[in-house]
């Protein structure tokens, strides 16, 4: 596990650029936090390190946006409106098509979504936002421990 603060928005972008860029091939990742916590931003910044250009939407209406990238293809999910997880039946998603899932509100789609790698946990602190990263796999743990060797945690503090 690792734990950050990130005092501000530019920590969050360190944060997803530090993720985009120490990522396994495919990788399932979670957002958790309340509204407003941070979860869209971050997806945006990892998006973004990855090389996405132009417009990266939040996908709280349309459910699921989709992003090309040089293996495949991104998929941010933001399930706050479904009711159950048998509604994803009808987003047409195919696991296998997806390099990375990035997940919000993934609870609502228990049962119905690609295993676990990485559990990000993003909560309101003073000014700025607590980031609680959790490994849920083989991957999702060489994931964090590249992450550590990166040095790319230096001036994202430990909380």
């Amino acid at each position: 596990m690792i734990e950050l603060l990130l005092p501000d928005a530019d920590a969050t972008d360190r944060l997803g650029r530090l993720l985009a860029h120490t990522r396994p091939s495919p990788a399932v990742v979670h957002l958790h936090g309340d509204l407003g916590a941070g979860k869209s931003t971050l997806a945006r910044a990892l998006l973004r390190a990855l090389g996405v250009q132009g417009a990266i939407r939040s996908p709280t209406y349309t459910l699921v946006e989709r992003y090309p990238l040089p293996a495949g293809e991104a998929w941010h999910l933001d399930l706050y409106r479904i009711g159950n997880a048998g509604e994803l039946d009808f987003l047409g998603l195919d696991e296998a098509a997806a390099d990375l899932w990035l997940v919000e509100w993934p609870e609502r789609g228990a049962g119905a979504l690609p295993p676990l790698d990485l559990q990000v946990a993003l909560e309101m602190h003073g000014a700025g936002r607590k980031a609680s990263l959790h490994a849920h796999s083989p991957a999702g743990e060489a994931w964090l421990e590249r992450a550590r060797q990166s040095g790319h945690l230096q001036g994202l503090p430990a909380a």
